[in-house]
């Protein structure tokens, strides 16, 4: 499938035709996905020292979370509107800057009120680059590729899961919690660096050609991607924000962090395997993720008495998942066309309210009933994911035919 490269371009700065993937610059797009992604993720694998350094139950530390998702979902479409005529570069930097301070605020704070408002100031950074990174990686590869380099970047987010929690989590317990932020903040500082010498400058859109952010939602395909987006992602959070309350159910807290391991080790298998074959097959590569994450969650829905299956569903599941970030944000660019950064700004909006409602439903199925209905609820979330995958041959996740009528000639 060969798709556009959407990005407007002015005459006073447009720059070369670009002929291959420029893969030290995608690979700072990726740290960049890797530092948003574990900043977010962070505090859940610190809790109880921040908690006790905040003077705050767990319970209310665990808002650090919630509150960042909150900045990345209530500025994201506005933000990104605001920005719309500056360098990408400028823009990129100016975001990463924006993690860099909300880092060190995190780490050297004492005052729960002020952890929050930086907490949220990172959400507001995260909306920011999210909005752009996904369309920075396609104008750096030729348009046989742009799928590719939109794999690459996203690699970030399951090393960030499998690796970088981990690791933070491990650093928190070693050195201090202070100490796993600090780092955070180390590393967004040579990633500045990296993309100040590496990665090319790609002009904003003038006024003049900014189509308006709701026209997005009237093009042909970008509603069923948005759909997909916030009820697959709503699923997958169900369950996945309470896997140790599930592993618990299935007489398997001890293994947690096997699972975990597994599930992020099967993603990046997702990832690497969305990226092979994204710019040819992304509507079998998407229906491939919906029915692969059905059926881990229909295992662990009736065989988790099973360690054996528990650890394949687990598998499955993180193969399907794993490249999904890369499907759903190539579709969005595709379908959106000269509203691409609007689609994508709409996506990562309705990502992090997916997340922040996925948290909160999950919780409530917990509360109410039991860990074990909770795959049942993301075997009923996945059934409409499927129908519109399934519907949207023309436009959103369109067959190989009608994505490149070419192709056969």
């Amino acid at each position: 499938m060969t798709t556009p490269n959407t990005a407007p371009r002015t005459a006073s700065a447009a720059p070369q035709r670009v002929t291959k993937l420029n893969t030290f610059a995608l690979l700072a797009l990726a740290q960049a996905v890797f530092i948003t992604s574990l900043t977010e993720t962070l505090p859940a694998g610190v809790l109880p020292a921040l908690s006790a350094d905040l003077g705050v139950g767990e319970s209310a530390a665990g808002q650090s979370v919630t509150v960042y998702a909150l900045g990345t979902a209530l500025t994201a479409i506005p933000l990104t509107a605001a920005t719309a005529s500056w360098s990408r570069k400028r823009l990129l930097l100016t975001a990463m800057a924006g993690f860099a301070a909300a880092n060190t605020v995190t780490a050297l704070s004492s005052n729960y009120s002020v952890t929050m408002t930086a907490r949220f100031l990172a959400g507001v950074a995260a909306g920011l680059a999210w909005a752009l990174l996904a369309g920075y990686a396609r104008r750096l590869a030729p348009d046989h590729l742009q799928g590719k380099a939109v794999a690459i970047a996203m690699a970030g987010i399951p090393v960030a899961l499998s690796l970088g929690v981990p690791a933070g989590t491990f650093i928190g317990q070693a050195v201090g919690w202070r100490v796993a932020f600090l780092i955070m903040t180390g590393l967004t500082v040579i990633l500045l660096g990296w993309i100040g010498l590496g990665v090319p400058e790609q002009p904003g859109q003038p006024s003049g050609e900014r189509p308006p952010m709701t026209r997005a939602l009237t093009v042909p395909g970008v509603a069923a991607v948005l759909f997909v987006t916030l009820t697959f992602v709503l699923a997958h959070t169900i369950l996945y924000t309470y896997i140790a309350a599930f592993l618990d159910h299935a007489g398997m807290t001890d293994a947690t962090g096997a699972i975990l391991l597994v599930f992020g080790a099967a993603s990046l298998a997702g990832i690497w395997l969305v990226g092979a074959h994204i710019d040819r097959r992304l509507r079998t590569l998407t229906i491939a993720s919906v029915l692969l994450v059905a059926l881990a969650t229909t295992t662990l829905a009736t065989l988790a008495h099973h360690p054996v299956l528990v650890y394949a569903a687990a598998a499955l599941w993180g193969l399907g998942w794993g490249g999904l970030p890369t499907l759903l944000q190539t579709a969005a660019a595709n379908a959106g066309g000269p509203a691409a950064d609007s689609a994508q700004a709409m996506l990562v909006t309705l990502w992090n309210v997916a997340m922040a409602l996925g948290g909160v439903i999950g919780g409530l199925l917990l509360g109410q009933f039991s860990a074990a209905t909770l795959p049942w609820a993301v075997l009923i979330l996945l059934a409409p994911v499927a129908a519109v995958v399934l519907s949207a041959r023309t436009h959103g996740f369109p067959a190989p035919a009608v994505a490149n009528p070419s192709a056969n000639h």
